[in-house]
């Protein structure tokens, strides 16, 4: 394609998000981006799958101990994609105000953002995984033991998915969304080779698995078990982080003159301003994930038993892939909410928040019937043990249903960050948990001394309560008058003002 031919199809993609009919354009737009947040679960997906295959001796405590892991590692995640889609919200006004010096400059002072996190969040990794694993989630016996080091190693490479996730939503927040997919895709086919050859190494590996073993004995790469996943993760997701800055780097300019490399903090400031309420956001709904997870190993499970903690490990994965599809709409509605308003189209702005919602709760229906329907098949490929699936069954019979609401606030919730009022988002979500949530945890688990279903139902109620919440305050926001840090600058000369 001539670079003519380029220009004119980002011409045709942005022209799609700021005029012509957003019910096409959404769902055109929004549908890959749902199915790349899905890929992205799937690099947990993978694990979990081949690691419910390790024998029965490490099954257990694998799967428990991973579960635990995801989570952990979720939290550095979030605060990176905190910035990441800071970032988009910028790129995405910019974008539709035609402020390339802007774009360029949003997008390389983010990225040296991104870059301290991973360091930070890697040195964590590297010291501090026992105290997470042990003290602060409550870990305990072979779970505890087979956690710290995968913990250790899943945060340690953090920057693999910091850098992956940051580089495909810069390419999303300027109108790509197939390109992201495709390199997902790419990722997550290595990710189960990589995996299948270091978890079971030479052998044994069970039938249909051990396609690699001949491989790996001529390689003498060890059988790492649980391990060898952690490290095919972070391997798969380097590359696919090479490839997506390639990507983005020759696609878009976004890589300012030299003499403007250097840190800005008129600019860094900006994107943190954006930043850190969406950080603090996602990283408040993880913690109260955690805090589930906390509540139940602390009454529900015993160093001798830790069924309830690997149930918790086995219907993570499928709440997450609810939470990543609904992210999937969540962007697609930020993209166009920003765009529209750089494009000074608030009308329409709004209006794209709404049609994703409504593209979002078919999404979610699907998979609340599939969790409800065939939970029991489901969990049974990420683990065996009867007490676990039992416990894991009862958690999707009572949170499934609130996948709708949960993913309707999450929409929103994007389409409120896209217009730049990240501050509101994180006040709701400060009062939902907060009033919400946690109260009702500690008093059904702690004070009521309820039963483990009671504990579920009150991460539904949760759900719920927050889509009405979401759903009031969106319907009254007018972006006409934002509050003060809520609207995005432009920039002069790259540097926002």
């Amino acid at each position: 394609m001539s670079p003519s031919e380029v220009s004119g199809a980002k011409r045709l993609q942005a022209s799609r998000i700021t005029q012509g009919s957003l019910v096409f354009s959404i769902a055109r737009f929004g549908l890959p981006l749902a199915i790349g947040m899905a890929l992205q679960t799937t690099f947990n997906l993978v694990d979990a799958y081949l690691i419910a295959h390790l024998p029965a001796s490490e099954r257990q405590a694998a799967i428990g101990a991973i579960g635990i892991s995801d989570q952990v590692a979720a939290l550095g995640t979030i605060v990176s994609y905190g910035i990441s889609t800071a970032t988009a919200t910028v790129l995405a006004q910019r974008r539709g105000a035609k402020d390339q010096t802007g774009i360029e400059q949003a997008s390389w002072q983010s990225t040296l953002v991104i870059a301290t996190l991973s360091l930070i969040f890697g040195l964590i990794g590297a010291f501090g995984a026992g105290v997470i694993v042990q003290t602060i989630i409550g870990a305990k016996g072979d779970v505890a033991r087979v956690a710290t080091p995968f913990v250790s190693v899943m945060t340690a490479g953090s920057f693999s998915i910091f850098f992956l996730l940051h580089f495909t939503t810069i390419a999303r927040a300027l109108g790509s969304s197939k390109t992201p997919v495709l390199l997902l895709v790419g990722g997550n086919a290595l990710n189960v080779v990589l995996a299948i050859l270091l978890i079971f190494g030479p052998g044994p590996a069970p039938s249909g698995l051990d396609w690699l073993t001949p491989l790996a004995a001529a390689l003498h790469t060890p059988r790492l078990g649980m391990m060898g996943a952690a490290w095919a993760t972070v391997v798969a997701r380097s590359v696919a982080l090479v490839a997506s800055a390639f990507v983005v780097f020759s696609k878009f300019r976004i890589i300012p003159p030299r003499n403007l490399r250097v840190p800005k903090s008129s600019e860094i400031r900006l994107v943190a301003s954006l930043a850190w309420p969406l950080s603090a956001q996602f990283v408040l709904r993880i913690a109260a994930t955690l805090l589930v997870h906390s509540i139940v190993a602390r009454l529900f499970t015993t160093p001798e038993d830790q069924t309830a903690t690997t149930a918790m490990g086995l219907v993570f994965r499928i709440d997450t892939m609810a939470t990543f599809v609904a992210m999937g709409w969540a962007t697609a509605a930020q993209t166009f909410v920003g765009q529209n308003i750089g494009a000074g189209k608030p009308r329409r702005a709004k209006q794209s928040g709404w049609i994703a919602v409504a593209y979002s709760i078919v999404t979610s229906l699907l998979l609340m019937v599939l969790a409800m329907a065939k939970g029991d098949t489901i969990v049974r490929v990420f683990g065996s043990e009867g007490p676990a699936i039992g416990i894991a069954v009862k958690y999707l019979v009572t949170v499934a249903p609130s996948y709708v609401p949960l993913g309707l606030s999450i929409v929103l919730g994007h389409g409120l960050a896209g217009a730049g009022a990240t501050r509101t988002t994180f006040a709701l979500d400060v009062a939902v948990v907060g009033l919400v949530q946690v109260p009702l945890c500690v008093v059904v688990g702690f004070v009521l001394s309820g039963s483990i279903g009671n504990l579920f139902a009150c991460v539904a109620i949760t759900n719920v309560v927050s889509a009405i919440v979401y759903s009031i305050v969106y319907s009254r926001q007018s972006w006409g008058d934002e509050r003060p840090g809520d609207r995005v600058p432009p920039s002069t000369s790259g540097i926002a003002i």
